[in-house]
């Protein structure tokens, strides 16, 4: 496996993988893959917009993360930033990289994947905090959750519904840049 970073030009030539890994990783029905395929494409063209993507030895696409500087006006900042008092709003959001995703295929985790496109990706990330939505779910058993959290990510905001999507999503955030990693090889705090 070989971890790359990407450029807009390389998330946008594997669009089709990346929409594909996306929809394995998050079980979305095929009309609403057609749907975020636009949107996707559009957040190549952010600012501050990062990406780096996990590829077998053929060339295969196992995973992707991609992020950008969220700011007043695109749709996940604004949905999030009217839940927040002004305070953490201020905290959060002045100056904030948004993992907008981080997928690995699923027959492909449980393999420290996520851990390094995740270390990768906010290592690139320019902003003082970064933020992430993800579905809730047993934090226990949630493997998303439990990189997460070794990665020092807290609670900005639970049990968050965003308009067309049914489930429920929690807000996590954490101060950048990273630790260095430990020589351990886990995740930083």
């Amino acid at each position: 496996m070989r971890l790359v970073r990407w450029t807009p030009d390389d998330l946008v030539r594997r669009l089709d993988d990346v929409v594909a890994v996306y929809g394995e990783a998050m079980g979305y029905r095929a009309d609403l893959l057609r749907a975020r395929r636009g949107y996707i494409a559009s957040h190549v063209r952010r600012p501050g917009f990062r990406a780096v993507a996990s590829l077998t030895s053929e060339g295969h696409l196992a995973g992707f993360g991609y992020g950008y500087h969220g700011k007043p006006g695109q749709w996940w900042h604004d949905q999030v930033g009217r839940m927040l008092d002004p305070a953490t709003r201020r905290r959060w959001l002045a100056s904030c990289f948004e993992v907008v995703e981080l997928h690995v295929r699923p027959p492909a985790q449980g393999h420290g994947l996520g851990a390094s496109q995740l270390r990768a990706l906010l290592g690139i990330a320019e902003g003082s905090t970064t933020l992430l939505s993800t579905p809730e779910a047993d934090e226990q058993h949630s493997r998303a959750w439990r990189l997460y959290r070794r990665f020092g990510f807290v609670d900005v905001l639970r049990d968050f519904r965003f308009p067309g999507d049914e489930r429920l999503f929690g807000v996590l955030g954490r101060d950048l840049p990273l630790p260095p990693p430990a020589a351990s090889g886990r995740a930083p705090t």
